[in-house]
């Protein structure tokens, strides 16, 4: 059945969303609880290096910081993921071998997602051909715009046809949907195609993850529950780049989709740079002191 015949706007009150982020943004953490949040925030990150000059060299450096993000420091978690270009999964895949950290990959022409559906298909399963565990698709932004929905949500259950056993993120760009409502809907048509987690950004434009676009998205998954009693995740990407910012990303969960989202099976932050913030939090908790950024690895 076409989406479109099932199809509701849900209406957004722009002031309530941004009062009730700005509202649970003044919460207080305790210093125990801040360092919980601290180390769950680092198993969420998904390291990530999307360039035209990435290398092998380059990719097994972020894998060795995916296993151990800073070995001088005791119970440091892994992250969850490391997330390349389609050419580069298996270069990935061979070096984390033996860990439980994910191989994701960006596929469907991805950022742009200009591409024939066919060439798209074909991108998403040579990535699942090479070992990835998650594929990162990008919607078609012109054709949701120009109100073409069922057009975006068969080549969404298209892609995830293409994907098999691996998870399907899809990425809605909200920085190019103008609107809360037209990214609530996105959501929609996004889980409804068979997304297992909705993703806010590329994180090639701006402005990408935002707090209020980012409890839209999650209220969209709490009805979707509610309705279906299917858990979908939610992956902030872009502009996420400190442990503060993580920790108020961490409470917006908490409050609106509750405790069971609070791990990395449903929850991510696509923000490599957040991890070294992480990382200095972490130390300072420890040890009452900050160590400088030439203490970590840049990737």
């Amino acid at each position: 059945m076409s989406f479109i015949k099932n199809l509701q706007i849900t209406p957004i009150d722009r002031v309530a969303v941004e009062e009730k982020v700005s509202r649970l943004n003044k919460r207080s953490i305790k210093k125990e609880s801040k360092m919980q949040a601290l180390k769950l925030a680092l198993s969420m990150v998904d390291l990530t290096t999307l360039e035209g000059k990435d290398s092998e060299g380059k990719v097994q450096q972020l894998c060795q910081k995916a296993k151990s993000p800073h070995p001088s420091v005791p119970d440091i978690p892994s992250v969850a993921a490391v997330c390349v270009y389609p050419s580069m999964v298996r270069i990935a895949k061979n070096h984390l071998k033996g860990s439980r950290i994910n191989v994701a990959s960006v596929a469907t022409a991805f950022p742009s997602g200009m591409a024939p559906l066919s060439i798209r298909i074909d991108d998403t399963k040579f990535a699942v051909d090479e070992g990835a565990d998650e594929v990162d698709m990008v919607i078609t932004r012109g054709a949701f715009l120009e109100g073409e929905y069922n057009l975006v949500f068969d080549e969404i259950a298209a892609i995830k046809e293409a994907c098999g056993d691996a998870h399907l993120k899809v990425i809605l760009e909200t920085g190019e949907l103008h609107t809360y409502e037209n990214v609530r809907l996105a959501s929609d048509i996004a889980m409804e195609a068979g997304a297992d987690f909705i993703k806010t950004s590329t994180g090639k434009i701006s402005p990408a993850a935002t707090q209020p676009v980012t409890l839209v998205m999650l209220e969209a998954i709490r009805d979707y529950y509610y309705k279906t009693d299917k858990m979908i995740g939610m992956k902030p990407a872009g502009g996420i780049r400190t442990a503060k910012q993580a920790i108020q990303y961490l409470v917006l969960v908490k409050e609106t989709l509750g405790a069971a989202w609070l791990n990395k099976d449903y929850f991510r932050f696509g923000a490599s740079s957040l991890a070294n913030d992480l990382l200095m939090q972490i130390v300072k908790q420890q040890t009452g002191y900050y160590q400088g950024l030439d203490y970590f690895s840049v990737s």
